[in-house]
């Protein structure tokens, strides 16, 4: 029987996102440290809602997920580095780990979102298997912990219901419909517009990956960048 788990804060969810992101995106500085940690938090790229937090705020919602056992720290050469436990804690595959981790980066996803977000960090084949996993986290029984997401219902102008994680505790419903304007010809569908999105997020991330890359060498170096 999993026991059910405390909820999470904003910040401690951020955590874990970013643990399970950079596990698969930066593999070079993963452990990872409290400033790079931080850094991630604080990305204004692929974040919902972005946040400014300090190192003292990050190590305290570490220093609360590791008396979970949701994050292990290790320790480095000079610093010490954490990687999550999500996986195991809440006993899901790395598939819906990939889902979970999106939906605390960036807030509610529809099925179609949560695939291209996801492509990182598992690909999935199409978009039925992403709902697979997300209806067997929906549906997860009180012994097991109890549902870890939630489909949200559909808003006024919207074509597809979004998705939303339940480590918080359970989403509230938005009704209020978002912003509605007349969609001439020449204007992109909702899906070319989230596709587009999703692509631009994806550069910005490999800027940053770049960046932790440049940053971890010219410290090598010992050259200041």
């Amino acid at each position: 029987m999993t026991p059910k788990l405390p909820l999470l804060s904003l910040l401690e969810t951020r955590v874990l996102g970013v643990l399970v992101e950079k596990e698969r995106t930066v593999v070079d500085t993963y452990p990872m440290s409290l400033n790079a940690l931080t850094s991630g938090c604080n990305q204004k790229s692929n974040r919902e809602p972005v946040i400014e937090a300090t190192d003292a705020e990050v190590q305290a919602a570490v220093d609360a997920l590791k008396a979970r056992t949701m994050v292990i720290e290790s320790s480095g050469a000079r610093v010490a580095r954490y990687s999550h436990n999500i996986g195991r804690v809440l006993r899901v595959p790395d598939q819906a780990v990939a889902l979970l981790a999106v939906l605390m980066l960036r807030g509610a996803q529809t099925s179609a979102e949560l695939r291209t977000g996801t492509e990182r960090l598992h690909r999935f084949a199409d978009i039925s298997s992403v709902e697979a996993f997300l209806d067997e986290l929906a549906a997860r029984a009180p012994d097991q912990g109890g549902p870890l997401v939630k489909r949200l219902a559909r808003r006024p102008g919207e074509r597809e219901a979004r998705w939303m994680h339940c480590l918080s505790g359970t989403p509230v419903e938005d009704s209020v419909p978002q912003a509605s304007h007349e969609l001439g010809s020449a204007d992109l569908s909702l899906s070319e517009l989230a596709a587009l999105k999703a692509h631009v997020g994806r550069l910005e991330d490999e800027v940053a990956q770049l960046r932790d890359r440049f940053d971890k060498l010219t410290r090598e170096l010992g050259v200041s960048s």
